[in-house]
């Protein structure tokens, strides 16, 4: 059964006969007549009791009748809605951690205001876990620091994220990671940029970190920093909403390891009103 056969059985219905709908339809009968002839030997019933040349619904038009104007109301509203310029329906937004925490209140708070008919689903990850979730479909876009595979998906850049070490505010200045840095490290686990970068730096002066302590959110990580187990590296805009910052000691990094780009990036092809809409407010807020 094809939505064109429930169009042209309604119009022989809404018409009165075959003609009247040939005539609406721009159809010659023959065709019209032949079309409602295979419908009925699709579902295996008579639509219409023929008296001559006037057609009556049997009982098993009446039935359809009822379920060809829902069906049809349905595809119409299918095509007005795949169609529709106006972001509506779930927004499925995956995000980095300190991204959630610190950047994304601001323009998700406009988001919902500007645009009512749009829900929105917020999960964190890091970049690996949210690449892999937007490939498969459960996320329709995401935040995440670079570097991220280009072949898969298209980017904007929205935030650049300056980075710095932090540890306990009795730490000397630290320049190297043999300069009298703590030998743990507090971070994320594997597949946080901000991890690797900081392992890296490590490794680039051929030095090792006697532990890693693998944590769960920045909170923690502070805390723990503020303790003196450890140092962390951070974006340092989590710090900004930190209360007792006097407690800890900041370290920069080197020019050209101190700023990490972050961006929303979706699967090629797949943009929408919706991810439109994101980038939107993403953009109006971070210049506020």
């Amino acid at each position: 059964m094809e939505l064109s056969d429930l169009r042209i059985f309604r119009a022989v219905v809404s018409e009165g006969g075959i003609t009247r709908a040939a005539e609406k339809l721009h159809r010659v009968q023959s065709n019209v007549t032949t079309r409602v002839r295979q419908l009925e030997e699709d579902l295996g019933v008579a639509l219409f009791i023929r008296e001559g040349k006037k057609l009556h619904l049997s009982p098993a038009g009446q039935t359809l009748l009822g379920y060809t104007d829902r069906l049809l109301d349905l595809a119409e509203d299918a095509r007005e809605a795949v169609q529709d310029a106006e972001p509506r329906g779930t927004l499925r937004l995956g995000s980095m951690e300190s991204t959630a925490a610190v950047r994304l209140p601001a323009p998700l708070s406009r988001l919902h205001k500007r645009y009512p008919e749009l829900t929105l689903e917020l999960r964190t990850g890091n970049p690996q876990q949210l690449a892999r979730a937007v490939l498969e479909g459960e996320l329709d876009a995401a935040l995440a620091a670079e570097p991220l595979a280009d072949a898969p998906f298209e980017k904007v850049p929205v935030y650049n994220e300056e980075l710095v070490l932090i540890a306990a505010a009795d730490q000397p200045p630290i320049e190297s990671a043999g300069d009298g840095a703590p030998g743990t490290l507090l971070a994320f686990e594997n597949g946080c940029p901000h991890r690797k970068r900081l392992e890296d730096w490590f490794s680039g002066q051929e030095e090792m970190p006697e532990r890693i302590i693998e944590l769960g959110s920045y909170h923690a990580m502070i805390g723990c920093t503020v303790a003196g187990m450890g140092v962390a590296l951070l974006p340092k805009s989590v710090l900004d909403g930190f209360a007792e910052k006097k407690r800890l000691s900041v370290h920069p990094l080197p020019p050209g390891q101190d700023h990490a780009q972050t961006v929303l990036f979706w699967r090629k092809g797949a943009r929408s009103p919706k991810i439109d809409a994101l980038i939107e407010v993403l953009r109006e807020t971070a210049t506020d």
